[in-house]
């Protein structure tokens, strides 16, 4: 593949690096009182768009197929939404005592909070082979789960902001994420054909919003002269990611594999994913409504800029090894 077309693949992972630049560049623009008046449009406009493009692009009408097979699903949802974000703080007990930025470490906190993700973990259970349908079904119920769960845990583990009563976050929260997700569902079911024949670039869309998002949020951090990022640390904190994804997929593995769990090789490829995958779609605006005011915000936001593509490019180096590890066992297994 030559660079030109790996680039126009990876145009998001290339868009993340050049709104970072140009932040640092032209911090001005994209502050709070700025001219892109990001309390407005970024704030409600933005996040609106993306829950309003992800509730039209949410297909659960196929997840019927899927319901009925509640262990998976509570599986998944509890390894996710419980023992990740709880082993993380265990993890980060441990590093606190290290030199690692303090603000990264909130950051890698903020991630074991956050839902599973719409389309990555879909995407490469269907690349292996995998069940899709309760990938499907999860990385959607997820979602939804994690509108409410989400904000709680992040607010448990870290805090708000004291500028932000709690009150004002759920709010927000319910006006810019709740009913922009209903209204997209409720717009599908008049449009679904339409849609099933014209297929909007729904991820798209949303990238591209994110990056609008991501943008000024560093734009922030640049107008703060009091704010810096250290290498090392930064090192430290991919090196960190790397490692709890590799780990927690062996873990999910294991588990799902034992002979009294019940699950297929199959499902098994769905758990792996669905468990160990987060969300930076569904991230990155929660962290904006519910750290509003922290001048720290684009540095807790900073493992979740990494944590994304570093599952998709752990996911994708895996899938062949998965693929055949599945195709020999499906022959053995027997439910």
């Amino acid at each position: 593949m030559g660079l030109l077309a790996r680039l126009r693949k990876e145009w998001f992972i290339v868009g993340i690096v050049l709104v970072i630049l140009s932040a640092k560049v032209q911090p001005s623009f994209g502050v709070k009182g700025g001219p892109l008046r990001p309390e407005v449009t970024i704030a409600y406009i933005a996040v609106s768009l993306i829950f309003f493009n992800s509730g039209l692009s949410l297909k659960t009408e196929e997840l019927t197929s899927a319901l009925l097979h509640v262990r998976l699903h509570l599986f998944v949802q509890s390894f996710t939404l419980i023992f990740f974000p709880l082993a993380v703080w265990l993890l980060l007990q441990l590093l606190q005592l290290s030199s690692i930025d303090q603000w990264l470490l909130r950051g890698l906190q903020t991630v074991s909070c956050m839902p599973p993700p719409v389309s990555s973990a879909v995407i490469l259970t269907k690349a292996v082979g995998g069940n899709e349908a309760a990938a499907i079904f999860n990385s959607a119920f997820g979602s939804f789960l994690g509108i409410v769960v989400t904000p709680v845990l992040l607010l448990l583990f870290l805090g708000s902001s004291s500028s932000v009563p709690f009150s004002s976050i759920f709010s927000q929260l319910f006006m810019t994420v709740v009913v922009p997700l209903i209204l997209g569902q409720v717009c599908r079911g008049f449009l679904r054909d339409f849609l099933e024949r014209r297929r909007p670039p729904f991820g798209a869309i949303s990238s591209a919003v994110l990056l609008m998002i991501i943008y000024t949020t560093f734009c922030d951090t640049f107008s703060n002269p009091n704010i810096e990022l250290d290498a090392v640390s930064l090192l430290l904190v991919v090196f960190i990611i790397f490692s709890i994804q590799i780990s927690f997929m062996l873990l999910t593995f294991s588990m799902s594999t034992r002979s009294r769990s019940g699950f297929s090789p199959a499902d098994t490829v769905a758990i792996m994913f669905c468990s160990t995958h987060k969300s930076l779609t569904l991230g990155i605006p929660m962290l904006k409504i519910v750290f509003e005011g922290y001048e720290h915000l684009s540095l807790i936001s900073v493992p979740l800029l990494i944590y994304h593509p570093a599952q998709i490019l752990l996911g994708s180096v895996l899938v062949p090894t998965i693929r055949n590890w599945m195709t020999s066992q499906q022959k053995l297994w027997r439910p």
